[in-house]
């Protein structure tokens, strides 16, 4: 027979804490996030707009499935506006609407589980940047406001704030509601365009693309404007603090 020896208790011990250790997790996350994104490279999900839905599924199913297959894309960081259309154009308005924002919401809530179980920390420890310490305390602080005015408006990475706010305090309820209701407007303006992109002349894809087009605009000029009171406010604390050490270099020679 042959004599299996049981492994040491200071190896276990060490193993355990290299499967616990932050880092570990860490790697473990941007793992899981790169075999999603070269998945989708290899599925292709936006053959959906070419290639149509299953015909044998339909209904309900074919709506759960979908709303399934939608969060799993957005976690691993396909563009939502391409699911949108796809929405539209697989199920219609209203139909498609309720999918992508079902499905936005689970593939949010995966990349947030995600995020706060392997990522959050090892990474909080390296927010020492001026900007992050901001960010991080304006989503811990004002989680649900800030999550939201960052849904109502496009231009930031869906996913990348996904995980970004993992990695702050912000709770549960406030990134789930904040995302559920902050997403409506955006999505179903692209899901009305991809249920009409057939008549591209047609009011409904028209009044959807002048709103795509204005919320963008919108984003870009709060950016902007946002940008520059930041510098002013830079250049302001900089004058004061110069102002104080002049001051206080003239003191020191009197």
């Amino acid at each position: 027979m042959l004599d299996t020896a049981a492994p040491s208790p200071g190896l276990t011990a060490r193993c355990l804490r290299v499967l616990r250790s932050p880092w570990f997790r860490l790697g473990l996350l941007l793992a899981l996030l790169g075999g999603a994104v070269g998945g989708v490279l290899v599925l292709r999900p936006e053959r959906l707009l070419t290639g149509g839905w299953p015909s044998q599924l339909s209904g309900g199913a074919a709506l759960v499935l979908f709303a399934v297959a939608y969060g799993l894309c957005t976690a691993a960081f396909v563009p939502r506006p391409v699911l949108n259309i796809a929405a539209g154009a697989l199920f219609g308005a209203p139909l498609g609407t309720a999918a992508a924002v079902v499905g936005t919401v689970l593939g949010s809530a995966a990349s947030f589980g995600l995020g706060r179980l392997l990522g959050q920390e090892a990474l909080r420890p390296l927010l020492r940047g001026r900007w992050l310490k901001a960010a991080d305390r304006q989503l811990s602080r004002h989680g649900f406001r800030t999550m939201l005015a960052i849904r109502l408006f496009p231009g930031v990475p869906f996913a990348a704030a996904n995980y970004c706010a993992a990695v702050s305090r912000m709770g549960w309820p406030a990134f789930l509601l904040a995302t559920g209701v902050g997403v409506v407007p955006n999505t179903a303006a692209y899901v009305v365009a991809g249920s009409h992109a057939a008549s591209p002349t047609s009011p409904p894809f028209l009044a959807a693309m002048a709103f795509i087009a204005v919320t963008g605009l919108a984003a870009v000029v709060v950016a902007w404007r946002k940008r520059a009171r930041g510098r002013a406010g830079g250049e302001d604390s900089t004058g004061q603090e110069c102002s104080v050490g002049r001051e206080g270099s003239t003191g020191r020679k009197g």
